[in-house]
């Protein structure tokens, strides 16, 4: 018991100081041009969607990232997808192009790392497709924002309508 309340006492100066460096979740989220900034490259990921211009997608991502899909499908069943950029961009073409927003974006920022939190609706042909959370976590190289990783859920069902 003793081994593990030095352990604790020990690690406590190490957390407190973690916490010191990086951004407080309960910190207002950033604006302006920051929040802009780390923005950007998510806006030109949905116009390249849009697009079905797979090119343009991978011109705002990162060569290493990954994008992971958790979702429900129409019979209940859940699925769990991963993919390089590189393999998700060959699904992009403009014979599938699909248009996806986002409302109320959560931004972390801290130093060259950022991370979008927020709801979105894909719609195909104008309608309804299916809905969930989009999760960008995004880095900074030479003062360019990339998306590094998208990880998102996906449901049919309960959907906005807007």
């Amino acid at each position: 018991m003793k081994g593990l309340v030095l352990a604790v006492a020990l690690l406590m100066p190490t957390a407190a100081a973690a916490q010191a460096t990086g951004t407080p979740p309960d910190q207002s989220p950033p604006k302006g041009a920051e929040a802009t900034a780390v923005l950007a490259p998510v806006a030109a990921l949905f116009a390249a969607f849009e697009a079905g211009d797979a090119a343009a997608m991978l011109r705002h991502v990162h060569p290493n990232g990954r994008v992971t899909a958790s979702g429900t499908r129409g019979d209940g069943t859940s699925t769990l997808r991963q993919q390089s950029w590189t393999e998700f961009a060959d699904r992009v073409r403009p014979d599938r192009a699909f248009s996806e927003r986002i409302s109320d974006p959560v931004i972390q920022i801290d130093d060259d790392i950022a991370m979008v939190w927020a709801a979105f609706v894909v719609r195909v042909g104008g309608k309804v497709s299916n809905c969930g959370f989009d999760h960008f976590d995004l880095v900074r190289e030479n003062g360019t924002w990339k998306v590094m990783n998208l990880t998102f859920s996906s449901r049919v069902t309960g959907c906005p309508a807007q």
